[in-house]
């Protein structure tokens, strides 16, 4: 599956780009979703999906790599920003099997692992 390039931005007013996420966002504190806040985006986008990935994580399936730790969708193109601990919009089911947002929590001993928070 391909992705048109774009101008589009999404941040967090939680952690920096590549930085390290909060224990509050995590499995190990209160694991609520960061804040997040999009910009930039495209002309006659219709609606905005969110999903939260760690391509680290073992597989969970065969030909499924990382984990899925988040999925929100239905959010209107207009929507410029997400709330920490949002429960708007409409919640999929995550690697965990619940839906909503289910923080990083790596395996013990499994050394670092990179979350990739991704607007479509």
């Amino acid at each position: 599956m391909g992705f048109a390039l774009s101008t589009m931005q999404l941040t967090s007013p939680a952690f920096a780009a590549g930085g390290a996420i909060p224990r509050k966002h995590t499995g190990e504190g209160e694991d609520v979703s960061p804040a997040l806040a999009f910009r930039d985006v495209p002309a006659g986008t219709q609606s905005l999906a969110v999903i939260c990935h760690d391509p680290d994580a073992p597989l969970v399936t065969p030909g499924h790599y990382g984990f899925v730790h988040w999925v929100l969708y239905g959010i209107p193109a207009s929507t410029r920003e997400l709330a920490e601990g949002t429960t708007d919009f409409v919640a999929g089911t995550n690697d965990f099997g619940n839906e909503g947002y289910g923080g990083p929590m790596p395996p013990e001993g499994h050394g670092p692992h990179h979350y990739f928070f991704w607007v479509l």
